[in-house]
């Protein structure tokens, strides 16, 4: 396979991921009731059904039964919200309330969940993906990959309009006719 060919296959497919990242994120934040969640998992408690870094769909479901995997707490500057798999549930003062753990972890979380408390069940995740969105997020992180992608199109331009100069012939001045 051509070098060229293969950089741009290499580059397709990174532009192609960072707009599939964008449009996720973009989505994700629309005040849409029952829209999913775009998140990062930074621990590896979940390990080997989630991986550190990696990215998880997180949508809110009438229902959760045991063994779904589901993230709640708050998301925010203050609050990291938890990513675990429902091992029990039960009733108290009339409202359920689940019992967690991460399967990576020896015992269940310390604590209940109310039902209340939960953002949503994981759809899918999509490994290490989360380094990559918690780089854009950053102030550096995002000019990378603004910067980036331009360069690459400045460059792969330039580089046609030079391949273009060089195969054409010279052209002759034009001569005045008197």
């Amino acid at each position: 396979m051509d070098r060229n060919k293969i950089l741009n296959l290499i580059s397709g497919t990174l532009v192609a991921l960072v707009v599939l990242l964008v449009a996720l994120l973009i989505f994700s934040k629309l005040p849409i009731p029952g829209n999913f969640k775009v998140l990062t998992v930074l621990s590896g408690s979940m390990e080997p059904a989630i991986h550190t870094g990696a990215v998880v769909i997180v949508n809110p479901a009438s229902e959760y039964v045991v063994g779904d995997i589901i993230t709640f707490g708050e998301t925010g500057k203050t609050g990291i919200p938890v990513t675990h798999r429902i091992k029990e549930e039960k009733l108290a003062e009339g409202k359920t309330i689940y019992t967690t753990k991460g399967d990576a972890n020896d015992s269940a979380d310390a604590r209940s969940v109310a039902k209340e408390e939960i953002q949503g069940k994981v759809l899918f995740s999509l490994p290490y993906l989360g380094y990559v969105l918690e780089f854009i997020k950053k102030p550096v992180g995002f000019t990378v990959i603004v910067v980036l992608p331009a360069v690459l199109i400045i460059i792969d331009e330039t580089r046609k309009i030079i391949k273009e100069l060089v195969k054409k012939p010279a052209t002759e001045p034009v001569k005045k006719i008197s």
